[in-house]
């Protein structure tokens, strides 16, 4: 997990450097993966994410990256998943520094199991199904809109 410096701006330099360390991570890690290229980057429509400079880093390492329907938050695992775990674990709890805030989600995140990912990607795929409309038009469910 990396968190962004204070006053740093997450545009399209600082958005290649992350991309550059997990990619590196990716190598490190998990090198089956990375050989074959199997690996999917999923992320949002955030406007550092969709810049001419982060697509061709992308193309140039081969990173496949799976397409985020626009206009929809509720994609987002971290949004319907980890930060409402985190919150609730948190909840009531005083801190000082922000440090120790910081160490505290370290933690809760390194205490997440596989079956707590596992049902964090059944969820995200239940949540993309819903979003899925072959005509296009407008449609909800579960508080997710794709427009």
């Amino acid at each position: 997990m990396d968190w962004v410096p204070e006053g740093q701006t997450v545009n399209q330099v600082y958005y290649k450097e992350v991309l550059t360390n997990l990619h590196e991570q990716v190598r490190r890690r998990r090198p089956e993966i990375w050989k074959n290229g199997s690996w999917v980057l999923y992320q949002d429509n955030m406007a550092a994410h969709n810049t001419l400079s982060v697509k061709t880093f992308l193309t140039k390492h081969k990173i496949t990256v799976l397409e985020y329907p626009l206009y929809s938050p509720d994609l987002a695992p971290c949004d319907f998943f980890l930060f409402q775990k985190i919150k609730s674990a948190l909840k009531g709890t005083r801190f000082r520094p922000i440090d120790a805030v910081k160490a505290k989600a370290m933690e809760l995140v390194n205490k997440l199991s596989e079956d707590d990912l596992q049902r964090c990607f059944q969820q995200w795929k239940i949540h993309m199904e819903q979003c899925r409309d072959p005509g296009g038009e407008y449609s909800e469910g579960d508080n997710i809109a794709v427009v």
